[in-house]
């Protein structure tokens, strides 16, 4: 891992207490098994919300944030090696305020200071560990970091005293470079555009490009993103029957099938392995659709029968209802594309079960299946990833009940996420009031861990559209892909599920 370059002054010797005395590590009250492991972790660490930002803004220290989750590796080598020693700890508690977040709770968080950590490091991946303002902004950080390393100085026990000093004595500089982050990361879309454009075509030529180069040394061809990759160039395929699409998404897709677990496991910069095989399962999908090869068929029918067992053997992990809405989207999908009725029935039985869970008619999906704790905030990508999934079941089963869900769903976008002053969705119902940083909501529509939720909007809308013969839903399908023209510009393959919602859209003209 690189660590960027920053100014910091020498180590600092002196440390500060808290006005209240030690902090007290409140993992133990956490709703995520992973949260709640670090409860034993020699570090104070605090929850996200309202307090742990007023104690950092009354003590005026820096907010060390780390964000991890339970199927990120190097989040795994930072809790043992790192965060279990006690002397680091006792180094973090005298200061700073440590707050730790599950990014697959609190996946709007995650999101907004991963595109801090991109801008101010040039990283992508998990963990994060970012230093904030009291008010949230971040001002320094990366992605891993050892516990010492002496030598190069980007061991934690060395960065942390700098980084402490530095606050202090560098102060008006270090909110100027916080300010400029923050207006950089969270700045709204800028221009609206023609979806017909020359350079919306040259975004899609531009992941084939980066396709054609990665088939080369198979360097991430394990992850999401090469996978909705794939279906961006399988949609323009579709529209414009130009083979040097189709040819690098099926050389991808083969790929993935041909080279198992292990391989996919290795490459997926700890992509969750049940959305990288959910993605690869979209993929065949489509591919079977437009190649009538039989080899699509059957690897997407077999893959769809083994995710369906597999939903009903997790049990050791919160549900959370954006992961498993996509999981199972794509299972009805492809049961439904390749005639296999047991499997459509079994991810029927699933998503009901789900519904059961985190839905109530006119109110927003809950992100967090059964939580005990507080309801959260009401996130975008859960409202698009169930209304998808509720539009699979409609079309693999007829039943109106299904779509229904999925209507309800679309007012829910436009009565709580819909921006009142411009076109496209904000990813939460409300602001955080939690970090002042953060009080103008965003508009994600980059894939990350799952698709970006704008560009999953739009297709949501356009198939509403398809399913109801509603015109409305093709206009708001519409507006929201003209609002991101210019914000996808030069984003690559991050870009391709915007992008395919561009072409399925073109396409239906």
């Amino acid at each position: 891992m690189r660590t960027p370059k920053v100014a910091l002054l020498p180590l600092l010797a002196a440390a500060c207490v808290s006005e209240h005395g030690p902090l007290t590590n409140r993992m133990a009250q956490s709703t995520t098994p992973y949260l709640a492991r670090a409860a034993h972790q020699p570090v104070s660490w605090q929850q996200w919300g309202r307090d742990a930002f007023a104690l950092a803004a009354r003590l005026d220290r820096p907010i060390l944030l780390y964000v991890g989750a339970e199927d990120c590796r190097w989040c795994g080598v930072m809790d043992l090696e790192v965060y279990g020693d006690p002397a680091l700890g006792a180094m973090i508690d005298s200061l700073f305020v440590p707050v730790r977040v599950d990014r697959d709770e609190r996946p709007d968080v995650a999101l907004r200071y991963a595109k801090a950590v991109q801008l101010l490091a040039g990283l992508r991946g998990y963990p994060l560990t970012v230093f904030l303002t009291p008010d949230g902004a971040a001002f320094f950080g990366g992605t891993y970091f050892p516990l010492d390393d002496p030598v190069t100085g980007r061991g934690l026990k060395q960065l942390l005293p700098e980084v402490s000093r530095s606050y202090r004595d560098q102060h008006a500089s270090i909110l100027r470079r916080a300010a400029l982050v923050q207006q950089l990361a969270f700045r709204p879309a800028a221009g609206r555009g023609a979806l017909k454009s020359a350079a919306l075509q040259h975004e899609s030529e531009a992941v084939r490009g980066a396709v054609r180069v990665s088939l080369r040394t198979h360097a991430g061809l394990g992850s999401l993103r090469y996978a909705e990759a794939a279906r961006l160039l399988l949609a323009a395929y579709a529209r414009s029957h130009d083979s040097s699409y189709l040819n690098p998404a099926l050389s991808v897709l083969d790929y993935m099938v041909d080279s198992g677990d292990a391989t996919l496991a290795a490459s997926a910069r700890d992509d969750p392995p049940e959305l990288v095989r959910a993605g690869l399962l979209r993929g065949l999908t489509a591919a079977w659709s437009v190649s009538n090869d039989p080899r699509y068929r059957d690897a997407a029918r077999t893959l769809a029968q083994r995710l369906v067992v597999d939903l009903g053997r997790v049990t050791d992990r919160p549900t959370f209802a954006d992961r498993d809405a996509y999981v199972i989207g794509s299972i009805l999908d492809a049961a439904a594309a390749v005639s296999d009725s047991a499997t459509v029935e079994r991810g029927c039985a699933a998503f009901d079960s789900l519904l059961r869970r985190v839905y109530a008619p006119r109110r927003p999906v809950r992100h967090v299946a059964g939580s005990g704790g507080p309801p959260g905030r009401a996130l975008l990508q859960d409202q698009v990833q169930v209304a998808w999934a509720a539009l699979a079941a409609h079309d693999a089963t007829g039943e109106q009940r299904y779509l229904a869900v999925a209507q309800d769903l679309a007012g829910m976008l436009e009565r709580d996420f819909a921006d009142s002053g411009a076109a496209g969705y904000f990813d939460a119902a409300a602001t955080d009031a939690a970090a002042p940083a953060l009080a103008e909501r965003a508009k994600p529509v980059l894939d990350d861990l799952l698709p970006g939720a704008n560009g999953v909007a739009a297709e949501v809308l356009m198939r509403l559209a398809r399913a109801t013969g509603n015109a409305q839903y093709r206009r708001l399908a519409e507006a929201t892909l003209q609002t991101f023209t210019s914000a996808v510009l030069g984003e690559g393959m991050q870009a391709a599920t915007y992008l395919t919602a561009v072409q399925d859209y073109l396409r239906d003209r």
